[in-house]
């Protein structure tokens, strides 16, 4: 677990830093950082997606995974009960919206589903390691726009990363290459979405989407069974 922890305290010490370093700028800098890190996110959402989709067994899957997991998560409101559950915070609604995005980056993305396996099967932290050096940057940037709040984040990726290291032995099997590369192009759509959300062109409450991750593992695991 040690690289789990790690990666949680570089969340906490990069939200604390970058909530610290906000106080002194000004509203025309702040709307430039929202700009900036949109656009950041946009980009890293885009690169997923190029980078993984050729790669891909069934280009189509991710397209059903996000209409059958986006209505589910409609159905269920997910954004509309993390928002209600962080009204009463500072800048709610803006944290909500900072929050859902730096989740996503935290959480979705193949060193942070790979590394806590590495970790526990091998003893191998450099993947978790890496991971936490990212988080650290990522975690001042989005703290700087969106305040400590944060730091909520660091709690969310360590129950994350510490289930995956506890059931490392039980995941392995499922955790394809081909799996891997839906889930991490689902990750990409999700981190596109959040850029559009940032740079207000449209809300598309991507926490909706969220439920579009159980596709891929029920498809392959269909397919498993059909063999």
């Amino acid at each position: 677990m040690l690289g789990t922890i790690v990666n949680t305290c570089t969340i906490l010490t990069g939200s604390f830093v970058g909530s610290f370093l906000s106080r002194g700028i000004s509203e025309k800098y702040k709307t430039a950082l929202f700009d900036a890190l949109g656009l950041a996110t946009v980009g890293l959402g885009a690169n997923a997606v190029v980078h993984n989709l050729p790669n891909s067994e069934y280009p189509v899957l991710f397209i059903a995974s996000l209409a059958i997991g986006t209505i589910i998560g409609t159905r269920l409101d997910i954004c509309g009960r993390f928002n209600a559950l962080l009204a009463h915070c500072k800048g709610g609604g803006k944290l909500a919206e900072g929050l859902s995005t730096a989740i996503l980056l935290f959480c979705i993305g193949t060193l942070s589903i790979l590394g806590p396996i590495e970790s526990r099967l091998n003893g191998n932290n450099t993947y978790l390691f890496t991971n936490a050096t990212l988080d650290l940057v990522s975690s001042m940037i989005f703290a700087s726009t969106y305040g400590f709040g944060i730091a909520i984040a660091a709690a969310v990726l360590f129950c994350w990363q510490g289930s995956i290291y506890l059931f490392a032995g039980v995941i392995v099997p499922y955790l394809t290459p081909g799996m891997m590369t839906e889930i991490s192009l689902l990750g990409g759509i999700f981190l596109l979405s959040s850029g559009v959300g940032i740079l207000q062109l449209r809300d598309c409450k991507t926490l909706n989407m969220l439920p579009s991750l159980l596709v891929p593992p029920l498809w392959f695991t269909i397919l498993s069974f059909l063999q």
